[in-house]
Order: C-alpha cells, then structure tokens, then sequence
C-alpha cells in the first residue's frame, strides 16, 4: 500500500495518527522480541535433544565396553544376567528399547521381548557392522534412535555385534512446551504492557501537533492574528512556518482588497466630482460666452473620457481574473513582427516627448501565445517607458529567446521608481508619482494587466529601477504554452 493510499485509507476512517504510530511501536518491539523467543525456543529444544543423544550414546559405549569384555555376543545367556539388567534398567530410563543384534543379523536380546530371535536388518544396522556409528531423530514419531558396535575381545576392529537403542522424548517435547507456554505468557504481559507505554509515546508525541490543530481551528474561526508558533518538532516548525507564510498572504490580500475597494471608490468617484464641479459652475453663470462653455464642455468631455478608461481597464481585470485557460486564444505568433507593429503604433507618442523608441530583435522567435493579450500587455509596458521618461530620453526594447523561453526587455532612461515601490508597481491603482500620472492619462491599472496577462501565459515579469537613470522591466514566457492541468498530468 502506497503513502497516499495508506493516508487516504486513515482518512475514510477517521483514524486517529495515534493508533497506526502505537501499532508500529509496539510492532518494532513485539517482533523482535518474537523471532528472538522462537529462536532460543529452537535452540533450548535442540540442545536438550543434543545433550539426551550424547547422554544415550556415552550409556551404549559403556554398555558396548563391557560386552566387548565378557564376550556377551558369544557367552551363554544365562551367564549375561547383570548386563540384561542394565540394559533393561537404562531402557526403562530413557522410556526407550535397546535390541542386541549379532553377525548373522538376528536379534538376540530385546529389552521389550518381542523381536528375540528374529532378524534385524537395516541400513543403519548395516552400517554399524561397517564400523560407522549412526543416530538420528524421528520427528513425527518423537524418538531418538542409535546405533552402537559390539567388538571381537581377541580382534578390536572385528564388529561381533550391534547395540540398536530407541529413546523416546516425549518428556523433552513436555518440557519445551513449559518453556514455550511460559515465553508465550511473558510476551503477551509485555505487548500489553508495551502497548499502554506506546499509547502513551504516542499521545505525548502527537501534543504538538494537537496543539497546532487547536491553533488552526481558530485562524478558521477568523483569529488570523493567532499565534501558531510550534517548536517542539521540526516538522510542526516547518508547518508553523508555512501556515505564517499563508496567513501572511491572506492579510496581504485582505489588505489589498480594502485597498482596492477604497481605490475604485476613489479614482470613479473623482471624475464624477470634477464633472459635478463644471456642471454647476456652467449652471450658476448668466450669459456665459461661448469660448468659456465651449472650454467648460470639454474638460467634461475629458473627465468622462477618463471615468470611461478606468471602467474599461476595470472591465480587462475582471475578464482575466476569471479567465481559465481555456478562454485563452492561443495560436503560433511571430513575436518580432508583433513587436514592430506596437512599436510603430506607438512611436507618434514617443515622438511627441521627444523620446527614442528602439528595438533590437537577437533573433526570430515564433510562440505559442494569446495575441490580442499579449500585444496589450508589451503595450503597456512600452507606453509607460515612454510616458515616464526624460525629455531626449530613450526606450530601449529587446528580443531574443532560448530552447524553452522567449525573454522581452523595456529599459528606459526615464525618472526611474524610488526603491520602496518597486514592490508595488503591479498593484492596482498605485501610482508612484500620482500628479504625473493623471498629466499623462494614466489609470494606475496597466501593469496590474501586463502582470496578469503575462502570469495567463505561464510566465514571469520582473522590475530593475534607479532613480533618476531609468527603469527595466524583464518579461519571460514559454515559447510553448501547456495548459495547467495538461501540465499536471
């Protein structure tokens, strides 16, 4: 299951983070602990089992010594009474079954007395005769088994004979289980008592972020001056960070919008007021001459021209706030000729400040872009060098691109911006010198329109000013345009 599905999973079932952080402690604890029982559970079993086969083949070795000795494998039977003993009273011990089998394979003691007489033979009893001693454990049947030589007493090497014992271990397997059921017992006390302990981690690790989540329900409840600062962990740093940064935003933006408010109220109102002032002055004259009515009617005739251009710019703002990319026009452009064309439009107004309009095309560029909006939007940004520039001064604009991007420079030797606007030029309604801008007609809207025609196209625009030598403003924009969600995909 993958991260998001697992978050996903939590979240269809409201979960708290504290179980699944419980669960995986007490599993980091449990597990080992497990596999380290089971292993020492293996290990205890084997060895009791290793010790029982040694203890088994030191009693037939001693067993075989004195056979070897008293010729038991060639003496009569009546005469091996003290070594029947032994051999049924180690049987006895060991809950097992010791069976004698001499050269011909035929058994001649059997401590159960059930095979005496008969023959015997096996691969291991074979074996044996070879000289090879043998044992094994029957796991299904819960025995061991072994096989031990008899020798010749005039011949050493010589096998007369085989010791063939069986020993259960059933009480061996009893005492493993013992073991086992009381290991069992002692991890179960211990996951339960590493589960409380875990639960408890786990609530005290998720406090902070309780902490946060109780902060965050009051900048939702409208306390955006709320302190979030969490610095018990540096994830809830970082997130206290992040949220200050949106919360930054959003006063930013809430200040702007009063700022706005304030600012249309202002600027539409404005006009009104000069048209209301002529208006009644027209109205409380008598015989008034025609030079000063005719002069009367048309500053009105300007005001309302102005009052017209500032809903129009108003207007173009709402349009591309709302714009999705799907009400973009794209299509292939040549960005040089689009240029040429604005500037020579645009040249009758630089002439009349006696400015010099330059353009300097590196290279040919062919974009992707909405041609209407973005002839708008270079527009603006060559007009206003105009507009705000020095008597025999120059608007410098420059073309050129790379293998991504297309990259367009105004700079201008003009009256520049004071550093402490610069950040604010692309607001709407600012205005840095307030008295030049109404002289040269401006609405204070037209970079607020470059800046949001050139963000539709995926693109940046930045502002380099001195004041007094000029301001440069760098636009870039991606010679292919993707729509967002294409791009997200």
């Amino acid at each position: 299951m993958t991260d998001k599905k697992w978050l996903l999973w939590l979240q269809a079932r409201g979960i708290s983070m504290k179980v699944p952080m419980a669960l995986i402690m007490i599993a980091l604890a449990v597990i080992p602990l497990v596999t380290q029982s089971g292993i020492m559970l293996g290990s205890f079993n084997q060895g009791q089992l290793d010790a029982r086969s040694i203890e088994i083949q030191n009693q037939c070795v001693v067993l075989s010594n004195k056979m070897t000795r008293s010729g038991y494998m060639t003496a009569e039977k009546k005469n091996n009474v003290i070594l029947d003993n032994q051999m049924q009273t180690i049987s006895e011990v060991y809950n097992g079954r010791i069976v004698i089998v001499n050269s011909n394979f035929k058994v001649i003691t059997d401590t159960f007395n059930l095979a005496t007489g008969k023959f015997y033979i096996s691969e291991e009893v074979i074996k044996c005769f070879g000289g090879e001693n043998s044992s094994h454990y029957n796991k299904d049947m819960e025995y061991l088994a072994q096989t031990i030589p008899v020798y010749d007493p005039a011949n050493e090497k010589r096998v007369n004979g085989v010791i063939v014992i069986t020993a259960s271990t059933e009480n061996l397997l009893s005492l493993t289980d013992k073991v086992m059921g009381k290991s069992q017992f002692f991890i179960v006390c211990i996951t339960l008592v590493l589960a409380i302990l875990a639960f408890l981690a786990a609530q005290i690790l998720m406090g902070p972020f309780k902490r946060l989540q109780r902060t965050f329900d009051r900048v939702a409840h409208g306390d955006l001056d709320a302190d979030i600062t969490e610095d018990a962990y540096s994830e809830t740093r970082q997130l206290s960070l992040s949220v200050q940064k949106s919360l930054s935003k959003l006063k930013a933006v809430d200040q702007s919008r009063q700022e706005f408010v304030s600012n249309v109220s202002h600027e539409l109102k404005t006009p009104i007021t000069s048209i209301r002032v002529l208006a009644d002055s027209l109205m409380g004259m008598e015989d008034v001459p025609v030079e000063l009515y005719r002069e009367f009617m048309t500053d009105i005739s300007d005001e309302i021209d102005r009052e017209n251009q500032i809903i129009d710019d108003l207007l173009t703002l709402v349009k591309m706030d709302k714009s999705a990319d799907s009400q973009m026009n794209m299509e292939q452009v040549n960005i040089n000729g689009e240029m040429e064309l604005i500037l020579k439009r645009l040249r009758p107004i630089a002439k009349r400040g006696n400015v010099e309009l330059i353009l300097e095309s590196i290279r040919d560029v062919t974009a992707d872009v909405d041609k209407v909006k973005i002839s708008l939007a270079i527009t603006n940004l060559v007009e206003n060098a105009i507009k705000y520039n020095v008597d025999g001064g120059t608007v410098r604009v420059t073309l050129d691109a790379d293998h991504k991007y297309f990259y367009i420079k105004v700079a201008d030797t003009g009256i520049g911006i004071p550093e402490d606007c610069v950040d604010r030029i692309f607001e709407r309604f600012f205005r840095v010198d307030k008295a030049r801008s109404r002289e040269v007609g401006g609405t204070g809207l037209g970079l607020s329109i470059t800046k949001n025609v050139i963000q539709m196209h995926h693109g940046v625009v930045e502002v380099e000013s001195m004041p007094g030598e000029g301001t440069t403003f760098n636009v870039r924009i991606p010679l292919n345009y993707v729509p967002r969600q294409e791009a997200k995909s």
